[in-house]
């Protein structure tokens, strides 16, 4: 084959456009510290790229999640405790109340300290934690318990607001992870512990009922009695703030497996993405090196004016 001058310059162009590509690109590899800048780079790992970005952000969405459910469980868990110290006390009083040498101004000093510490339960479990009450139900932007008054003032009881027995579960459902979700202990019917008829309900509310107008009527005996039934209030509530520990442990240990993932996630994003800067800084020095080579030769080859003062 003729090697003629016009097929020198043609093949001189062609290797130096084709250094300038490389030299560019390492040039933007080096600038950006990314190993792909668009699709046409890398097809397939820009699609896997994108695609652990979207893990990485979905794992973001079920933290958030996860710590408002902590966050959720602790407010509880406080609530439950000042509720079950209420309850002790209001048992302490029960007993001092059912000793036959107390008077009865005695009584009516004990019914009004345990009228307040009904209050205090009350106050305790319509606790709010960022604009919802923690133990509504799926109701949880009403207010869930009441104290229930006479006519005349006097204390009857307490009644529940939240979300009925006729729902399945009045329990909150929070997604935790992909195809996993955790219900948080939302139900106010669990803490008014209601057992026996519909029409003649035993549960927290006629509990206090009873312990009220026992006092009134000095009735020792009946007093006595009302022990156990605190004690199986005590037991329900205590019952209850374990079950919120128990779903408090699983979500600190979900926090903890969503955190090693997204670190897995980085890690293998930054495989894919990042480029070894070292690594990376040599190559782009040889195609400079070959750059200039072909600058270089050119002025030889083609013996032009301007090549001849690069």
């Amino acid at each position: 084959m003729r090697v003629t001058d016009s097929l020198m310059s043609q093949s001189f162009l062609r290797n130096l456009s084709t250094n300038t590509s490389n030299m560019m690109k390492y040039q933007e590899q080096l600038s950006t510290l990314k190993e792909v800048n668009k699709p046409s780079d890398d097809p397939l790992r820009v699609s896997k790229i994108l695609d652990l970005n979207n893990t990485i952000i979905q794992n973001d969405q079920y933290k958030t999640t996860i710590n408002d459910a902590v966050q959720w469980t602790n407010v509880q868990d406080s609530a439950l405790s000042s509720t079950t110290e209420s309850l002790q006390r209001i048992k302490t009083l029960i007993q001092s109340s059912a000793n036959d040498t107390m008077s009865h101004s005695d009584r009516q000093a004990n019914k009004a300290e345990i009228e307040s510490e009904i209050h205090g339960v009350v106050d305790a479990l319509n606790t709010n934690f960022g604009g919802r009450y923690i133990f509504a139900g799926m109701n949880t932007t009403e207010v869930p318990f009441e104290v229930d008054t006479d006519d005349a003032g006097e204390i009857t009881g307490i009644i529940y607001h939240g979300t009925k027995k006729s729902i399945v579960s009045a329990n909150l459902s929070r997604e935790i992870a992909p195809g996993v979700s955790i219900e948080l202990n939302t139900d106010g019917n669990a803490l008014m512990n209601e057992k026996g008829a519909s029409d003649l309900p035993d549960n927290l509310g006629s509990f206090f009922n009873d312990v009220l107008k026992a006092l009134d009527s000095d009735d020792t005996e009946n007093l006595s009695g009302l022990l156990e039934r605190a004690d199986q209030q005590l037991e329900n509530v205590v019952s209850n703030r374990a079950k919120t520990g128990a779903i408090f442990n699983r979500l600190e240990s979900t926090l903890e497996r969503n955190e090693s993932e997204k670190l897995n996630l980085k890690t293998i994003l930054s495989e894919n993405q990042d480029i070894d800067l070292a690594e990376k800084y040599m190559e782009f020095t040889m195609e400079q090196t070959a750059y200039k080579a072909s600058l270089s030769m050119g002025t030889q080859i083609l013996q032009t004016n301007i090549l001849d003062y690069l």
